[in-house]
């Protein structure tokens, strides 16, 4: 089982950066791929970042792609999105999650794919 704490989030104006981290508790982290959600009020959860258990794969939602980098360390059990040049439309609640079934390469995965979430951490990019 993997319980997720999400951090780093906060007030950003247009065109900067914030770091976002998600802590990870459990002894099967490693064996966890994991992604990156986000959410406005009223709006569908949307797809931004996964990256495989090894940390070797990753893939991105194209609107963020060569804006966002997600990593993670294994060894301290955490994995981070870095989102640089961030724009208004990009408030949201951002939420990790985990994934623990078969399917182990990076790529698009819907929500339901995911088996735990945090609790998510507010991103707001002012103009």
């Amino acid at each position: 089982q993997v319980q997720l704490i999400e951090s780093g989030g906060g007030l950003v104006q247009a065109g900067g950066s914030l770091r976002l981290s998600c802590a990870a508790s459990g002894r099967t982290f490693s064996n966890a791929a994991m992604g990156w959600f986000r959410q406005a009020p009223g709006k569908e959860r949307e797809f931004v970042a996964d990256i495989s258990q090894s940390g070797g794969g990753t893939f991105y939602e194209d609107s963020v792609k060569g804006r966002f980098t997600i990593s993670r360390d294994n060894a301290k059990n955490t994995v981070s999105l870095q989102m640089n040049s961030l724009k208004p439309e990009e408030t949201d609640v951002y939420y990790c999650a985990a994934r623990t079934r078969f399917n182990s390469a990076a790529g698009y995965y819907p929500e339901d794919e995911y088996n735990y979430w945090g609790r998510g951490t507010q991103v707001t990019v002012s103009s």
